[in-house]
C-alpha cells in the first residue's frame, strides 16, 4: 500500500491507543496511523508490550488504564484482541464439543476482557472521539446460518451487547462519541489460517486501511451498531 492516508474526522494532532497491537490487524493499524499526519501519537498495547494488558490478567487493563490516564484523552482507541483458536482449544463443531474450560478462555478473551477495557478506557476517550472494537460477523444471531463454534460466536454475540448497551449510555451523557462493534472480514492471520476461506483472506493491511476508512466516515449517529469492514450495517 502506497497510498498516502489519513483520518479527517478526529483533528489535527488526535491521539490513537490500539490494544491487540503485535496482532496481524493490531500491528496494521499501528502502522497506518504512525504514517498518518495528522496523529501525533500511537500508544501500543498488548500482551508484551513495555505497559503490558493481558485481556486473562484483568489486573493489568486497568493499570494500563491508570498509567495512561496522564497521556489522554485520546481521539481514537482500537481493541483488536481476541481469540478463536490455540494450541488447547479448537472451534466446535458439535454441541456435544463444548467443554467449559475452552468456553471460560473464549469468553475471557472476548467477552469479559473487553467488558473491562470499556470500563478503564473510555474514560479515557475524547468526547468528540471514536472507539472500535473488532467482533465478527460470526456473532450475528441474526446471520447465523451454517451452526458450529459455539463459544466464539457467543462470546462475539456477547461483545455486541456491551457494545450496543455501553454505546446507549455514552449517547446520554457523551452524544458525540462513537463506539462501534466492527467485523474486519477474513484476513491473513495466525487466527484464520487454519480455516475454510483462508485462501480468500485479504492482507492485515487492506482490512485494516478499510476499517480506519469507515470509522472516519461514519456519525455519532451511527454509534451502537454494528458494521462490515465495507460499510454494511449487519444484523444482530
Amino acid at each position: 500500500m502506497n497510498r498516502s492516508f489519513r483520518m479527517n474526522s478526529l483533528g489535527q494532532g488526535y491521539r490513537a491507543l490500539v490494544i491487540g497491537a503485535s496482532g496481524a490487524l493490531g500491528a496494521s493499524f499501528c502502522e497506518l496511523l504512525n504514517d498518518d499526519p495528522g496523529c501525533s501519537v500511537v500508544r501500543e498495547l498488548g500482551r508484551n508490550s513495555a505497559l503490558g494488558l493481558d485481556l486473562e490478567k484483568p489486573d493489568t487493563i486497568a493499570s494500563a488504564a491508570a498509567e495512561l490516564a496522564q497521556e489522554a484523552p485520546y481521539q481514537l482507541i482500537l481493541h483488536a484482541a481476541g481469540l478463536l483458536h490455540r494450541e488447547d482449544i479448537k472451534p466446535e463443531k458439535s454441541y456435544t464439543s463444548m467443554e467449559a474450560d475452552a468456553l471460560q478462555a473464549i469468553f475471557q478473551v472476548n467477552t469479559l476482557g473487553p467488558a473491562l477495557v470499556l470500563r478503564h478506557f473510555l474514560p479515557l476517550l475524547d468526547r468528540n472521539g471514536a472507539m472500535a472494537v473488532l467482533s465478527a460477523k460470526v456473532g450475528s444471531i441474526g446471520d447465523n446460518r451454517l451452526g458450529g463454534w459455539y463459544a466464539y460466536r457467543a462470546s462475539k454475540a456477547a461483545l455486541n451487547m456491551l457494545i450496543k448497551t455501553a454505546a446507549i449510555e455514552l449517547a446520554r451523557t457523551r452524544p458525540q462519541t462513537r463506539l462501534f462493534s466492527l467485523h474486519p472480514g477474513t484476513v491473513i492471520s495466525g487466527l484464520s489460517k487454519p480455516f475454510k476461506g483462508a485462501s480468500a483472506a485479504r492482507p492485515a493491511s487492506l482490512a485494516a486501511r478499510e476499517l480506519l476508512s469507515l470509522i472516519d466516515r461514519l456519525a455519532p449517529a451511527d454509534s451502537g451498531h454494528f458494521f462490515a469492514y465495507n460499510g454494511e450495517r449487519l444484523p444482530w
